[in-house]
């Protein structure tokens, strides 16, 4: 594994009002790296989406843990992830600024421009998503028990999914369509669904199914990574 380095940098958001106070983490040296943009899930950038991003950092990647909340009121950006959802699924400011994360994470020195991913949980799943079928130059994304892009024709645009996924969980059902879909689209694409697992299992590892789900689940989206991304 490699030694890490992190820090916090500002992205700037897409309408230019404001920056994200985001957390970099990457491996020491002067390298370049692929790189991965971390989207958090509804409770923000807090102490577990800056440890997956340590993670990634240890396997070689330059991991950008972005927070869609930094300086704004939560209630707000609450709104318009609900708005941007239901209304502009693929057309929205949150989604704009994750756009402006992926150009932060592209400009960065040791970074290879060329071979950069996302990977979200939840909320930020639905956002990885979204990110695989509007950026034509990302290489391969990673949901966690996110909500599919609408329509969901759309995917037949997408770079490289992988997806793990709860058994009994309101994102099952899209998981399957995914999959479907995916196939369907000849997309490369590896969707798994975890028996006897809830929403969140990567995050929380609640009981010892939960934890042995995460750690395949990880294994798997490092392979994954690694053929497509790194």
């Amino acid at each position: 594994m490699s030694q890490v380095q992190t820090s916090i940098v500002s992205v700037q958001r897409a309408n230019g009002k404001g920056v994200m106070e985001s957390f970099l983490a990457r491996p020491e040296g002067t390298g370049a790296f692929p790189g991965v943009v971390v989207i958090h899930e509804i409770f923000g950038l807090n102490e577990n989406i800056r440890e997956i991003a340590r993670k990634f950092a240890e396997q070689g990647y330059a991991a950008l843990a972005v927070d869609l909340f930094s300086n704004r009121n939560r209630a707000i950006c609450m709104m318009q992830i609900i708005h941007g959802m239901l209304i502009r699924p693929l057309n929205n400011s949150m989604l704009a600024d994750l756009q402006s994360a992926m150009t932060f994470l592209r400009q960065q020195q040791n970074v290879f421009a060329d071979r950069i991913g996302a990977v979200g949980f939840c909320m930020g799943g639905a956002y990885a998503l979204q990110l695989a079928v509007t950026d034509k130059e990302m290489k391969a994304a990673s949901v966690f028990y996110g909500a599919n892009p609408k329509p969901l024709e759309v995917v037949a645009e997408a770079c490289p999914i992988i997806g793990s996924y709860p058994d009994k969980d309101f994102t099952t059902q899209a998981a399957r369509q995914l999959e479907a879909a995916l196939t369907r689209y000849e997309i490369p694409h590896d969707i798994k669904i975890y028996k006897d697992t809830q929403h969140s299992f990567l995050n929380r590892q609640r009981t010892p199914i939960e934890v042995d789900a995460a750690k395949d689940a990880w294994t798997r989206m490092l392979s994954f990574f690694t053929e497509h991304l790194a």
